[in-house]
């Protein structure tokens, strides 16, 4: 087997070792919103993922959908081969739970590192998930604002875990070039079983209706509808799968190379979740405004009953879903002074730039931790508008930083931009190199 063969078999057998106990979440409840738009750009540089594009290095050609071309071999004995992968993933209950899709994507997003399993990357959320698998920015990102929106902290916090950490991870990405390579499939038959790449574009958007569809049978029997209010439920469902389709249709169709296009990448997913909430949320009122106060009352109660399945089917082992919007920052998202100053060396003309790169960092980021809410809101249209309210504060914050960057990296020489480019896969690599030693040294 080739080493690129191996590296995406690597990719499957960790991925579906993330996602094999799904069976125990036992669901957690349907989806809506979705999102639409396109802004924000390409930015420079970028790889296209899709066949016959005009991608630059030695990525092009390629899709997230992709060649549809892993064979079923095995990294080691008795591995899933990446049929099983694709099983898994095809069962709504695995995606109904975040602490499955927190797994999932977890999974996906070290499958290339050597700890990928029982390690932590530096750029992971305090709930264990990850802001970027890969060349993705924000898995699941439909899911997590509907079940924030639907059922509450409990079930939807992941969804405050996204903030600056994000921003940083952009600017310095974990991921060199060989690390992006396990995200791209080999060349193969049209005909062959579904590959790595294709279970990324469905982390990236899924519009299918029995993914995207509100869990309607459940609410009706919570609620017990008239029919005018059965009427707005279905209209709320098919405005659901329809935002779930555009953002699917927004999701990148290249990897980006290069911390601009990153960013830009990074816009263009935040204003297409903007545009879902502003498309489910006229709906999503309606419905609720034509509740009476028992059935309003009833629909906050299946919330509830949601958080507390949740909170069972989490072991005394497992990280929570921990509300962590406004948590500190770590140390390893602390500006990297000493190491830009080593490798750029930066000239007296660049240095103005660069400190004002770092200074739009740091606004973005006491940006986002003012935005966040104060308390818990009970109400399902509350928390939509709350989460439509972060999503713009977090857009400004990354067009913020966006436009810093772009000025100083435009002062950039090419070694200059290989070297900050360097950054981010460096530190992943110095992290896995700590971890290597710690385990020799105590035997793990």
């Amino acid at each position: 087997m080739s080493r690129f063969n191996i590296r995406l078999a690597a990719i499957v057998l960790v991925t579906v070792l993330s996602a094999a106990g799904y069976a125990a979440a036992k669901g957690g409840g349907g989806h809506g919103g979705g999102g639409h738009g396109h802004g924000g750009g390409h930015g420079h540089g970028g790889a296209h993922f899709r066949s016959g594009g005009h991608g630059g290095g030695h990525y092009g050609r390629t899709h997230f959908r992709g060649h549809r071309a892993v064979a079923t071999q095995n990294f080691r004995s008795g591995a899933p081969s990446s049929r099983a992968l694709a099983r898994s993933m095809r069962h709504t209950a695995a995606l109904h739970s975040p602490g499955m899709r927190t797994r999932i994507a977890a999974g996906a997003a070290l499958a290339g590192w050597h700890y990928g399993r029982s390690g932590s990357g530096w750029w992971r959320h305090g709930n264990g998930g990850y802001g970027w698998v890969g060349p993705l920015f924000w898995p699941f990102a439909y899911f997590d604002i509907y079940d924030y929106a639907i059922w509450g902290n409990g079930v939807g916090a992941p969804f405050w875990g996204y903030g600056y950490g994000d921003i940083y991870a952009g600017l310095f990405a974990p991921y060199g070039y060989d690390d992006l390579a396990f995200y791209l499939p080999p060349r193969a038959s049209p005909g062959g079983p579904d590959t790595a790449m294709d279970r990324l574009a469905q982390m990236c958007g899924d519009d299918s209706r029995d993914i995207a569809g509100l869990p309607i049978d459940r609410i009706q029997q919570a609620i017990e509808p008239a029919e005018t209010q059965r009427a707005a439920l279905d209209d709320l469902a098919s405005v659901s799968v329809t935002a779930a389709r555009n953002i699917k249709a927004a999701c990148p169709d290249k990897i980006a190379l290069t911390a601009p296009s990153r960013l830009a990448s990074m816009q263009q997913r935040i204003e297409a979740m903007i545009a879902a909430v502003a498309m489910v949320r006229p709906a999503l009122d309606k419905f609720y405004g034509l509740l009476n106060d028992e059935q309003k009352a009833r629909l906050n109660a299946l919330a509830e009953d949601q958080q507390r399945r949740a909170a069972a089917r989490r072991s005394n082992r497992s990280r929570s879903l921990v509300w962590s919007c406004d948590a500190a920052q770590p140390a390893a998202l602390q500006w990297p002074t000493d190491e830009i100053e080593a490798r750029l060396r930066p000239t007296d003309t660049q240095r103005p730039r660069l400190i004002a790169l770092q200074d739009a960092g740091a606004k973005a980021a006491e940006m986002l931790k003012t935005s966040c809410p104060a308390g818990d809101t009970v109400t399902p249209p509350a928390r939509l508008a709350a989460a439509g309210e972060r999503l713009d504060t977090m857009l400004q914050a990354i067009k913020q930083v966006r436009s810093a960057l772009d000025d100083f990296y435009g002062t950039l020489s090419d070694e200059q931009k290989a070297q900050f480019e360097a950054i981010g896969p460096r530190r992943t690599a110095d992290q896995a190199d700590t971890r290597r030693r710690h385990s020799r040294r105590y035997g793990f």
